[in-house]
């Protein structure tokens, strides 16, 4: 199956010089080739880039944050929870905006002009705590750090075995940012949340090492 063509804008000098028709764009670059949609007239042009304004975007990840800067188109509207993906100087990160600075203060959603800082939290892979309680009873808990691809599931009642660690998941502490859950505590079987929107994980521990008897 063959690649959707990509689809531009502009006028065409055989049947619409004044007024921007559908073109299929056959070769980008300084002088794009273009196929006209309504006559097939192929002919170049020049494509005006997109608008873009320069912001800053605070990240933050595993409790410490660092500053950056990024490219959005001016037309766009952001707002808290979308999620894109930030090139940075060390690596492309999948983050989640958790906060938006417009002159004033703090804001749920804005439009880009009007945004000086956007405020991001990583989620393409993320530090999920779990708490472990032994299988045999007691009050002796454990807690341990697993790292994990943001959209990982964990469901409850269902084992995991992650890095060594065997546990049944029992309970899900959500994050405040986290959306359409209905709940900030799962606690029924076959509830599911992913790892990025996960603030902690109750669980029964299952490890062949742990808790052995005397």
């Amino acid at each position: 199956m063959s690649e959707a063509t990509e689809r531009v804008g502009t006028t065409c000098p055989a049947c619409s010089p004044d007024t921007p028709v559908v073109h299929e764009l056959l070769k980008s670059g300084g002088q794009a080739t273009v196929r006209c949609g309504e006559c097939g007239h192929v002919h170049k042009t020049r494509l005006e880039e997109p608008t873009t304004e320069q912001r800053d975007v605070i990240v933050s990840q595993d409790g410490e944050s660092f500053s950056t800067t990024t490219e959005i188109p001016r037309e766009e509207q952001l707002a808290v929870g979308e999620e894109f993906v930030l090139d940075t100087p060390e690596a492309l990160l999948t983050v989640r905006i958790t906060s938006l600075e417009v002159e004033g203060g703090r804001t749920e959603e804005a439009d880009v002009p009007d945004i000086r800082t956007v405020w991001t939290r990583v989620v393409g892979n993320v530090a999920v705590d779990v708490t472990l309680n032994p299988t045999g009873g007691g009050d002796e808990t454990r807690g341990i750090e697993l790292r994990v691809p943001g959209d990982y599931e964990f469901t409850v009642g269902e084992r995991e075995d992650l890095a060594d660690e065997s546990f049944t998941v029992k309970g899900i502490h959500l994050r405040a940012d986290a959306e359409g859950y209905g709940f900030e505590h799962l606690d029924h079987e076959d509830d599911m949340a992913f790892a990025k929107d996960i603030n902690r994980v109750y669980a029964d521990d299952e490890s062949s090492s742990a808790w052995s008897a005397w």
